[in-house]
């Protein structure tokens, strides 16, 4: 039932909200501090982990994210020059808007309305040679014109500062795991109230501020935000990712920022985080690590081909996971249902069992499925205790990651 913010509390209510009010005081300060720090300060450790920053060639390699994601691999001005040429509107989509803009030193709408032109065309030419050099200059192209491992470092960085910009704007990014611990529990990250979730657990501060923010004079069911309290146990989590050819430009772009948002976060836990990229065949697959360093700078250099074999993904995850106690998990993103094997639907399966049998729980992120992929999703999510996510908007796709992460971590 919603309750007026004039309505009196009961006692045990009130001795919380003066908990809660200096918790949000000492809460504050530490946020206050944190801002006058500035954004950059919040992630320079772990960039710098990583590698000495550039912050111009972090930027100046961000131009190539689209064609990287669109399987371009490799620039020569001719080449350049004549897919403009002869179909500009293809190009913009493999290329993308940024590198346009950074090839020829126009706006990608003034050289669409141009391109026509025999002199603008004289002139493209040029300066898409002149800029092909900077770039081979700054060392992002090779003397041949392909993207240098040095470019792939740096889209690396832009990747990881563009998502957490989005996680900060969403409300994600959250706070690093706290040892210590109030009366009320340990206090992490927070998210929308459940049902059956403790009273107790209530953030009253964050719950008004969102009814605040929703212009409701009393407060709601769907304003009420808890406290995620998360778990001292450990979990190794891979994240497979299907890099099909279904998945390229905007699905693989979204799927390794998202990647890169669940190993830091579980960074930040330390938990483990582990790689599969997988098509008919498994193209990459790291061990569950602390080790975001080398997670980042592969989710990076991944591109899309072939076709789809989830059975062979859960297979290989299963040989990666250590002989532990601890919590394995592991989230697969897909926009396809298995594709590979006379009988693709019972070898997934039979594949989802042996996972539930070594405690390994699969959860699937499953992009526009189509009605039969769907239900396969669900009877491989429902047999290893996981659960089945159905994407239609791909820029929730993070969101929904982060979400199933701490969903683990809770359950231990």
């Amino acid at each position: 039932m919603a309750r007026s913010r004039e309505q009196s509390f009961t006692s045990e209510e009130t001795e919380f909200l003066k908990q809660e009010d200096r918790t949000s005081v000492e809460k504050g300060s530490a946020e206050e501090l944190q801002g006058k720090l500035g954004k950059d300060n919040r992630e320079d450790k772990l960039m710098h982990t990583v590698m000495d920053v550039d912050k111009d060639k972090v930027e100046k390699a961000s131009v190539l994210t689209d064609a990287i994601n669109n399987n371009i691999s490799s620039f020569t001005p001719d080449l350049s020059f004549e897919q403009m040429v002869n179909n500009y509107r293809n190009a913009k989509k493999l290329m993308g808007e940024t590198l346009i803009r950074e090839l020829t030193g126009y706006a990608p709408g003034f050289v669409e309305k141009n391109i026509r032109v025999p002199e603008f065309q004289r002139e493209l030419k040029e300066r898409i040679k002149q800029n092909t050099d900077k770039l081979k200059k700054e060392g992002l192209l090779d003397s041949k014109g392909f993207i240098t491992d040095q470019a792939y470092d740096y889209e690396a960085l832009s990747m990881l500062s563009e998502e957490l910009d989005e996680l900060e704007g969403k409300g994600l990014l959250g706070r690093k795991e706290s040892r210590k611990r109030s009366e009320y529990g340990e206090k992490q990250d927070t998210r929308r109230y459940k049902k059956g979730d403790k009273f107790r657990n209530v953030s009253w501060r964050h719950t008004v501020n969102k009814s605040m923010r929703r212009g409701h004079n009393e407060l709601e069911k769907e304003d009420f935000v808890v406290h995620e309290k998360m778990a001292k146990g450990k979990v190794n989590i891979i994240y497979a990712l299907d890099n099909s050819g279904s998945m390229k430009g905007d699905k693989i772009k979204v799927a390794k920022k998202s990647g890169i948002a669940l190993a830091y976060k579980a960074t930040q836990h330390n938990d483990k985080t582990g790689l599969i990229v997988f098509n008919s065949k498994i193209d990459n697959a790291i061990t569950p690590t602390h080790d975001f360093e080398t997670i980042l700078r592969e989710i990076a250099r991944i591109k899309t081909t072939g076709e789809t074999d989830i059975a062979l993904c859960i297979h290989k995850a299963l040989e990666l996971y250590p002989n532990s106690k601890e919590t394995n998990h592991l989230i697969l993103l897909t926009d396809a249902l298995q594709t590979l094997g006379k009988k693709p639907e019972k070898k997934v399966l039979e594949t989802a069992s042996r996972a539930a049998s070594a405690n390994v729980s699969i959860s699937i992120i499953g992009i526009n499925m189509d009605r039969k992929g769907e239900e396969l999703a669900r009877k491989i999510a429902d047999i290893s205790k996981g659960t089945l996510y159905k994407i239609r908007n791909l820029e929730e796709i993070d969101s929904i990651i982060l979400e199933d992460y701490y969903q683990t971590k809770t359950h231990l």
